[in-house]
């Protein structure tokens, strides 16, 4: 069997594909499953998050079809020649969707990082304080995030994202880990004045949908780590590049609460599903704190060790109507 680091979503010809990293290549599953046995795959071959749902037997399935794959290709036979020509291919070559395309949930922890805290001059809340992204604003790895019009103060947050591999509800903070698939870079882009409270209704506090949650806003990728790559979540590097400059350099030993008391207060009262998204915060560097802010032409490189490199080049919209 062959051990499984890294899935992928992409588009290779216009065809949605579930992939897995392997030797630098991508083995898209579905179409080596039909070329190796002849049939139909199962539907979590070709969907994410239905792998995800699908838990250790369908990764069983998947180490057996790479498996499968990487001994025909080292025969040289005849089927190999079909596995390399259809099923493999080069990340270079494929447009990166998100990992998991359709999670039911995407939701992120606010000043998370004592680091960040103290940029900001935030106190970090007393329990983990979750906030919403809504699941369209999500975009893979190297496409465009379009700033809206109008925005003056476009931000960047570099986080380590959970997905969550089982379904639950009151998951206490002893069981979290056992709920977790994966992870994967998740990089919370903000337009900071539409945040701001309002001037006349300060008491209604921070606006969280039109700061937070815009087309675009919410790139995820490349890879959805499993689990077990990853033997301490709490001890990663994690960083930011905006157009070369390091803007981020952290560690999520940072972080002021760890992922299974996030767990724990997000399932309180909330079922969580396979697939749903947790950002755990960001390290300080932000525009917010630095007073650097993204422009037109940037292009973000979101970084975490173990985990991969998230890039994506920034267009006003403003600039690109002006041409």
């Amino acid at each position: 069997m062959v051990r499984i680091l890294r899935f992928a979503t992409y588009r290779f010809g216009g065809v949605r594909r579930v992939g897995v990293g392997v030797n630098g290549k991508l083995v898209d599953l579905g179409t080596a499953y039909r070329i190796l046995f002849g049939v139909e795959p199962p539907g979590f071959l070709l969907d994410l998050r239905a792998l995800v749902e699908a838990g250790w037997r369908g990764l069983k399935l998947v180490e057996l079809v790479v498996g499968e794959v990487l001994r025909e290709v080292g025969s040289g036979s005849k089927l190999s020649e079909v596995l390399l020509r259809e099923s493999i291919h080069d990340p270079e070559e494929v447009v990166f969707e998100p990992p998991i395309t359709n999670p039911s949930k995407v939701l992120c922890m606010a000043v998370n990082y004592w680091s960040h805290a103290r940029e900001t001059n935030t106190e970090p809340p007393e329990q983990p304080y979750l906030f919403i992204k809504l699941p369209t604003t999500l975009v893979g790895h190297r496409a465009a995030v379009t700033i809206p019009r109008g925005a003056q103060r476009a931000d960047y947050e570099v986080e380590l994202a959970v997905v969550i591999g089982r379904r639950g509800k009151y998951i206490s903070r002893s069981e979290a880990m056992d709920y977790v698939f994966g992870y994967t870079v998740f990089n919370d882009v903000s337009i900071r004045e539409r945040q701001a409270p309002l001037p006349k209704s300060p008491r209604l506090g921070l606006r969280w949908l039109p700061g937070k949650n815009f087309d675009t806003s919410a790139p995820v990728g490349p890879y959805l780590v499993t689990k077990d790559e990853v033997p301490d979540p709490h001890n990663l590097r994690i960083g930011m590049r905006v157009s070369g400059e390091v803007r981020q350099d952290g560690t999520t030993a940072d972080m002021v609460f760890k992922i299974p008391e996030i767990i724990e207060a997000a399932s309180d009262g909330l079922t969580l599903e396979p697939g749903d998204i947790i950002a755990t915060g960001t390290p300080s560097g932000v525009g917010l704190g630095t007073g650097k802010y993204l422009r037109h032409g940037d292009v973000m490189e979101a970084w975490i060790e173990s985990i991969g490199t998230l890039v994506n080049p920034v267009v006003f919209e403003d600039r690109a109507v002006r041409g």
